[in-house]
């Protein structure tokens, strides 16, 4: 009986921590997306803005 309650533990003590895994690959998936989403929002704004920022005239030498 011992052994069994000693093995249940340690199953109990898997499960919470492939669990554990599980969520912390979630969040780094869903961190990465959001980052390459502002980065794409980010690079539309910044390409419309960086064209008005730029002289119409060029430098002179």
């Amino acid at each position: 009986m011992f052994e069994y309650a000693l093995h249940q533990l340690r199953h109990d003590e898997l499960v919470r921590a492939a669990e554990h895994e599980r969520q912390v690959r979630e969040a780094l998936r869903l961190r990465r997306a959001a980052r390459r989403e502002a980065a794409v929002r980010g690079a539309e704004t910044e390409s419309h803005t960086r064209r008005h920022r730029r002289s119409r005239f060029a430098r002179a030498a």
